[in-house]
């Protein structure tokens, strides 16, 4: 895309944000939400009806935006709880990459004097990585360690980055946990990679040592982890919660919320609504699944009253917290905030997609242990995978594309990733045909990940891929997709919906209805908007027998649903 267009795309964005409800797009959610710290007030829906058909589950929504039994509360989404119509334009210092010897000739590798530049961008504070239009070719990949630093060319239709490698060959094979033959690199990495040092030493040690390296928020080992409090019980969609000691957490900390299951698997239940059908699933055999618990979720304190010993939190609490889970708030491992890449195209040299499970590494952008970070108009092109968020939270993606000859997944989100936002995103269609053996997914989420939004999107392959894992409180928005991929996951990860998924006007242009209609699917989840759809070349099937209180309305509707966007509405709604 040219530079004039993305700049058109901007501004058009720009206006569109300031004349929402003009467009009368919002409807029903400029409703004042009344609710007090605690989360324990509600919303009142507007008297102002807009054009196009308004769901009757969008009233109960605004009467109770934190607690309502379909739709999850994802109004705080993103960098900086979604404030920030861009990410900051910082005013601290830039420094040129030419300065360091990076020069855009397409010949000389770049890769060096890039990370040099960007780790003394981080020793001095933070700062702007200024890369000028042209090619630069990379025989290495980028890493980014330290907060408040961003690496930035002149737009992605001037700045390109030319992958040589791939990260078989510049850091080793990445085996699976599972044993066999299965490259990890199918699901994590990047060649731009955004990851704090200390969690990227433990990485490339463990991969190294043949090891598996853990890619939570704990590190290596689950144990690895301070006690700051306990935590009293609190109802799902609380902003405070009482806690044994308030000496040990301030304004400003980022914690853990710390839930472990118990023997029962009545955590794993409530993930997934607890209905009757989560309470007759086989749990116990489901040996990748019980290893992503405890639940781990990252979460900025906004305030703490040590009288009453009571801390309130950016966000809502995503889950109840029982007794029986043993809930706390911990330290975690120091997590990457406030850095980002914007304005250029990562390109890897165009090689034959991978057999599935077998990819080299040719990934584009990943978030690993990183919380209010950003990607703003970045396109990844010839890719194993696109975009990755591997124990990330808070993180905004905007305007970003995937390209080339097409990939395993496009988009994934894993490891306990939550409350990310990827909006203004396309899928290419690919432009040479998928070799035999290979797989395309789309948008994957997977792994307890949970309240990560995917808003205005286009794409002309892939899926809405849940990948296993029971995510959960996922949201899928103003998409129009070519619903031609599949969803993945072993069968040992279980459920592929936990509850609370939200499909909120979407557009399938094949009509094909695998993954888009989730009524029969997703427990306790909603499908709104969506046109008429066919059942054919399905691979989705039920995880939980019964009565999935899921609800499906203005089915058969192509764009008349409003609010069209559910995710713009929810931003409407105020505490």
């Amino acid at each position: 895309m040219n530079s004039g267009r993305r700049r058109g795309m901007e501004q058009g964005y720009e206006y569109g944000r300031a004349h929402l409800s003009r467009r009368g797009v919002l409807g029903g959610a400029m409703a004042a939400a009344a609710a007090a710290a605690t989360g324990g007030g509600t919303a009142h829906a507007a008297s102002i009806v807009p054009r196009g058909q308004t769901p009757p589950i969008w009233a109960e929504f605004t009467a109770a935006p934190y607690t309502h039994p379909q739709i999850p509360y994802i109004g705080r989404a993103g960098f900086r709880t979604g404030k920030h119509a861009f990410p900051p334009r910082d005013s601290h210092r830039l420094v040129d990459a030419r300065h360091f010897g990076a020069h855009p000739d397409g010949t000389t590798d770049a890769a060096p004097a890039i990370n040099r530049a960007l780790a003394e961008a981080g020793r001095q504070g933070g700062g702007t990585v200024v890369l000028r239009p042209g090619t630069y070719r990379l025989d290495g990949l980028i890493h980014i360690a330290h907060d408040n630093v961003t690496l930035r060319g002149a737009g992605s239709g001037r700045t390109t980055l030319l992958a040589t490698k791939n990260l078989t060959e510049l850091i080793g094979p990445y085996g699976s946990r599972y044993g066999g033959d299965k490259s990890s690199w199918s699901w994590a990495g990047g060649l731009i990679w955004l990851c704090p040092q200390a969690r990227w030493d433990s990485l490339t040690d463990a991969i190294k040592a043949k090891d598996w390296p853990f890619e939570g928020w704990t590190g290596n080992k689950r144990d690895a982890w301070e006690t700051l409090t306990t935590v009293r019980p609190a109802p799902r969609g609380s902003w405070s919660v009482t806690v044994a000691d308030a000496s040990r957490v301030h304004k400003g900390d980022l914690v853990l919320l710390r839930l472990s299951d118990d023997s029962d698997h009545t955590l794993l239940e409530h993930m997934a609504g607890d209905g009757a059908g989560p309470k007759a699933y086989t749990w116990d055999d489901k040996t990748k699944l019980t290893s992503y618990v405890p639940y781990e979720w990252p979460v900025r304190i906004a305030a703490v009253d040590p009288g009453k010993r009571r801390v309130t939190f950016e966000r809502p609490l995503p889950l109840d917290v029982r007794p029986g889970w043993d809930p706390r708030l911990t330290t975690h491992v120091t997590a990457l905030t406030g850095s980002g890449v914007e304005g250029l195209t990562l390109e890897a040299v165009e090689t034959p997609q991978s057999p599935h499970l077998l990819d080299k590494g040719h990934n584009g952008v990943t978030f690993q242990c990183a919380y209010d970070c950003w990607a703003d108009d970045v396109v990844v092109r010839h890719v194993d995978n696109g975009f990755g968020l591997v124990a990330a939270s808070a993180c905004t993606l905007r305007r970003t594309r995937v390209a080339g000859r097409g990939s395993h997944h496009p988009y994934f989100c894993r490891e306990g990733s939550h409350d990310n936002l990827i909006e203004d995103f396309r899928i290419d269609a690919r432009t040479t045909p998928a070799p035999p053996g290979t797989q395309l997914h789309g948008i994957n989420v997977e792994g307890l990940s949970s309240y990560n939004v995917w808003s205005r999107g286009h794409m002309e392959m892939g899926t809405f891929d849940s990948h296993r894992g029971m995510p959960f409180a996922n949201v899928r928005t103003d998409i129009t997709v070519d619903n031609n991929g599949r969803h993945g996951g072993d069968a040992s990860a279980g459920p592929l919906f936990g509850a609370r998924f939200t499909h909120w006007n979407i557009r399938v242009t094949n009509d094909r209805a695998g993954l888009m209609k989730i009524d029969g699917l997703a427990p306790y989840s909603a499908t709104v908007g969506l046109n008429t759809v066919r059942e054919f070349d399905q691979i989705d099937v039920p995880d939980f027998t019964g009565d999935l209180h899921a609800r499906l309305e203005l089915y058969g509707t192509t764009g008349e649903v409003r609010p069209r966007n559910l995710y713009e509405a929810q931003r409407a709604l105020r505490r």
